[in-house]
């Protein structure tokens, strides 16, 4: 908590100083941060975070980002970024994006960095609270254990905005490169295993179509890595896994007047080869939901979605091969730089309590139907 204050203080400087600047910038740059802090509570099942039973604020994140024009068509930004989530915790700061950005055209331009992976509508907006007013976005389709993993990937992207007459307008992006994965994010605290995973490819694409209809929007994303892990057991012994995974969506939105519907469905598959018994797989999972948001007034958005997520679309039957996810928000804008979200969860299914990402027992008789409770007050300019 004492890493959260600091940090959040230094927000607060750096926010005087920029508005002691020219057209509120610091230093001739754009200066953005924001803080928030959650709190989570479980009935039946942990959930996300250790000890959500029993209330747990593991649910904290501050970042401060920094753009700048250095020409007329080159720009450069960067974030960084600390949070206490689950195993990702202790507000070890990261730079959690950054990006040299040279614009050629509006159909054509080039980013290389640390780059946002552009996957359905709102993977990008992880990291931005006050762009959406759910407080957890539909697991089914964005899971918070993979934000650390999925949400940006090292390389280079291309991209473009083409016009189309009489035919709305059409948004490209392509991209390649790899993704750095923390062995300790994957391995609990005290296991004999240990894990070096090198991803020698993602490669992905999402085409996003602005519809001559007023408020309709399209998109579709594919997404493919290959990630290579060797396993050391002890003793001098190791073991390699080869994995082959890839997911694309379908999304859907329209907007009108002040209501919002979304609607994305997403398909995953991973086929792992390894010579451990029990690690060699092929299994396909799919997922969506349907989400309604109002802006009722300048100070309140309530929202509501249905999600539905199963692990292994050859196995649909019981518990533990689905989730069901129906949830109510409001998001309160209490001014122009402060807010608070209150939101409620009733599950079905027990799926989501496996972290596909980490090595952890399956929950012992966990509750076939539960609850969760959050509340989420963030700080932003």
């Amino acid at each position: 908590m004492t890493r959260f204050l600091v940090v959040l203080l230094s927000l607060h400087v750096v926010r005087a100083a920029a508005a002691d600047d020219t057209d509120g910038q610091l230093l001739g740059m754009d200066v953005h941060g924001f803080a928030s802090q959650g709190f989570l509570v479980t009935t039946g099942n942990e959930y996300l975070v250790t000890e959500s039973k029993k209330g747990s604020f593991q649910l904290s994140e501050v970042g401060l980002n920094f753009s700048k024009d250095l020409t007329d068509r080159l720009r450069f930004g960067t974030q960084f970024f600390a949070q206490n989530f689950g195993g990702a915790g202790n507000y070890t700061p990261k730079v959690d994006w950054f990006y040299l950005d040279y614009r050629v055209r509006d159909w054509l331009g080039l980013r290389a960095g640390r780059l946002k992976i552009p996957y359905g509508f709102y993977n990008e907006a992880n990291d931005i609270d006050s762009a959406r007013v759910a407080i957890l976005l539909p697991q089914s389709v964005y899971p918070l254990q993979a934000r650390n993993f999925l949400f940006a990937q090292t390389g280079a992207e291309i991209y473009g905005f083409v016009r189309l007459p009489g035919a709305g307008a059409i948004e490209y992006r392509v991209f390649g490169g790899t993704i750095f994965i923390d062995p300790n994010l994957v391995i609990p605290v005290g296991s004999p295993v240990q894990l070096k995973f090198n991803v020698p490819y993602a490669l992905g694409a999402r085409l996003l179509w602005e519809t001559p209809v007023q408020g309709l929007r399209l998109a579709g994303s594919v997404f493919a890595l290959r990630l290579d892990t060797v396993a050391f057991l002890g003793m001098g012994m190791s073991a390699t896994l080869k994995d082959d995974a890839s997911l694309w969506s379908a999304s859907a939105e329209y907007a009108f007047s002040t209501l919002t519907l979304t609607a994305e469905y997403t398909r995953s598959r991973s086929n792992q080869v390894s010579v451990l018994p029990g690690n060699t797989f092929d299994i396909t999972a799919d997922g969506g939901y349907v989400m309604l948001t109002w802006l009722a007034a300048r100070w309140l958005q309530p929202g509501a979605y249905y999600s539905l997520y199963f692990p292994d679309i050859s196995n649909r039957h019981g518990p533990a091969q689905r989730q069901q996810d129906a949830t109510l928000t409001l998001r309160f804008d209490i001014n122009s730089h402060w807010l608070v979200k209150v939101e409620g969860h009733y599950m079905e299914g027990t799926a989501g309590l496996v972290n596909a990402l980490r090595i952890n027992p399956p929950p012992v008789n966990p509750a076939r139907s539960w609850a969760a409770f959050l509340v989420k007050t963030t700080a932003y300019f």
